[in-house]
């Protein structure tokens, strides 16, 4: 008797047919693909606009099928709000790493958080920078080791603690919605694309301010294979930046 196969997966649209760039076990290939999925689904994809951070993600662009644009480091946000307020019913979101959200440009972040600016951010935070080194980022975690801090990050030594950039936002009056997940697990990657859809439709109802944090693992930079990373993500990485939804 034949067995009828059914397809549980497929490669989204907007998601172009390109080799990958990122090292191996990386999120960042599973976040583009979940985004490209949410505007696939959101039929999209002829009225969206990124903005490619400088980090890893760099080249973000070479991966999707719809309009994009690239912005100095960390100035993200400031290229994401002009494009926005000169074509405001376009789907317009940034796709930023922890050294360019929230440490270059944490003022961007801020400001265009504080003024409720209809639009979305992606914000992958792996605890490091990943493409220049692996130097200590704002959100490398207590005790972790890092280029810059090879004795493991420490506060008494002057180097602080990490920064929970979504707690600190959930606090602005034009922040809407704001919400932290990971890639770590198939459950997770599921609600992470929940999440990312309802960013997206949070800006389509111009209510304001939306991000998503996604907890990403970085092998190369922690010096673990990919099993590792995700177990470390689940096990470390959550007890600083708790998972759910912080402000709706």
């Amino acid at each position: 008797m034949a067995i009828k196969e059914s397809k549980k997966f497929a490669k989204a649209k907007s998601l172009n047919e390109v080799d990958t760039h990122y090292c191996s076990g990386c999120g960042h290939g599973i976040v583009h693909h979940l985004i490209t999925q949410v505007i696939d689904e959101l039929n999209m994809a002829e009225n969206t606009i990124a903005i490619a951070p400088v980090g890893c993600a760099v080249i973000a662009y070479d991966y999707w099928a719809f309009d994009s644009s690239e912005a100095a480091h960390g100035r993200t946000l400031a290229v994401a709000t002009g494009i926005k307020r000169c074509q405001p019913d376009k789907l317009v979101f940034s796709y930023q790493g922890d050294g360019d959200l929230a440490s270059i440009g944490l003022a961007e972040t801020i400001h265009a958080a504080n003024r409720g600016e209809n639009i979305s951010c992606i914000f992958i935070n792996n605890a490091c920078y990943g493409m220049t080194g692996g130097q200590m980022a704002p959100t490398t975690l207590v005790g972790q080791k890092t280029a810059t801090t090879p004795k493991g990050r420490d506060p008494g030594a002057g180097q602080g603690w990490p920064l929970q950039i979504s707690e600190m936002l959930a606090k602005l009056n034009g922040v809407k919605y704001v919400v932290r997940s990971s890639v770590a697990t198939p459950a997770k990657v599921k609600e992470t694309y929940n999440y990312i859809k309802k960013a997206f439709t949070v800006q389509l109802n111009r209510e304001g301010f939306s991000l998503v944090e996604i907890l990403s693992s970085c092998p190369t930079v922690w010096r673990l294979d990919p099993v590792q990373s995700n177990e470390w993500i689940n096990t470390e990485m959550v007890k600083q930046f708790p998972l759910g939804v912080i402000k709706e």
